[in-house]
């Protein structure tokens, strides 16, 4: 039996074996990002119920961890994982162990990867906006927010090497991203995406996508800003995950309140979606298991050039 065959036997698929285990869902999810994450070191945000609230395992810090190494995890790997690491350590491969640390049983974890590869001052592939929001806006605030970035942003992505945006939602809000013909020099992103509170007259396109949105949703009741500092009430659309050595949750991450509680799914959407006033609704309706059941309709919205 596969891998995703077991996970959508499962009647909880992030406690499959009696226990937390979010190993099985990973990993078949994993074999419909094989080519969306390749080259891509992952990174995993693990839950801790008592004392600091979680701690972020990573390739710039740990041995890599790549997409292909999930090939690695077999269904008798999980008999091990009812056991203690330093019990089993002998009876495991290289590439197990490491999983196991990236992925700790009865954990719940992030599944996030290097946006554009974690060595410092890589080459951009892909162009990364989160829409993130502070107390106070709701999920639904983030949608028109997203879809009026889209459709702002519509007209100037012509005149770059870049693709249609593709977009996510994360569990909470959204993600819009672009991606490049051909990689470009960091020099590439801050030209054109950087975004700088410093500067009186916006100059990059994600400054002036800023102040597109600001103006159409000034009679909406949904307050825009750019850049990375969250604020009360207020919606940032913040490009500054994109550079080299920066994260990104990938598609089908869990998305966790706490320790214990899982409160929604990373999923694929495409650009008309936005328009749908009941999608939030949907979206949140999607549990792991009805993820893994829908697996391969969902997966058939990433990029083209990632299935």
């Amino acid at each position: 039996m596969s891998l995703l065959s077991l996970a959508r036997s499962s009647k909880d698929v992030i406690n499959p074996f009696g226990e937390t285990d979010v190993l099985l869902y990973y990993s078949a999810v994993a074999q419909k990002l094989k080519k969306f994450l390749h080259g891509k070191e992952i990174a995993s945000k693990i839950w801790l119920p008592k004392g600091m609230p979680f701690f972020i395992k990573r390739g710039s810090k740990d041995e890599p961890l790549f997409v292909e190494d999930f090939s690695s995890v077999t269904k008798d790997f999980f008999s091990l994982r009812k056991k203690h690491l330093k019990d089993v350590k002998s009876k495991l491969t290289r590439k197990q162990e490491l999983i196991w640390r990236y992925f700790v049983p009865r954990k719940l974890s992030d599944f996030f990867y290097a946006t554009n590869g974690e060595k410092p001052h890589r080459p951009i592939e892909r162009i990364f906006l989160d829409i993130d929001r502070g107390s106070g806006v709701t999920s639904e605030h983030a949608r028109v927010a997203t879809k009026t970035l889209v459709d702002v942003m519509h007209d100037d992505i012509k005149t770059l090497p870049v693709s249609e945006p593709f977009i996510c939602w994360t569990g909470s809000s959204f993600h819009v991203f672009l991606f490049l013909d051909k990689p470009k020099p960091e020099k590439f992103y801050e030209k054109h995406f950087q975004f700088s509170k410093n500067r009186e007259t916006p100059e990059t396109l994600t400054e002036k996508w800023v102040v597109a949105v600001q103006e159409k949703l000034k009679n909406a009741n949904i307050r825009v800003m750019g850049g990375h500092d969250k604020r009360k009430n207020t919606i940032n659309i913040d490009p500054s995950q994109t550079p080299s050595g920066k994260l990104c949750r990938a598609p089908f991450s869990l998305h966790m309140a706490d320790a214990k509680t899982t409160d929604g799914v990373d999923i694929p959407l495409n650009k008309k979606m936005l328009s749908n006033a009941k999608l939030v609704r949907a979206l949140r309706a999607y549990t792991p298991n009805k993820v893994i059941k829908d697996l391969d309709k969902l997966a058939n919205r990433l990029p083209r050039k990632f299935q």
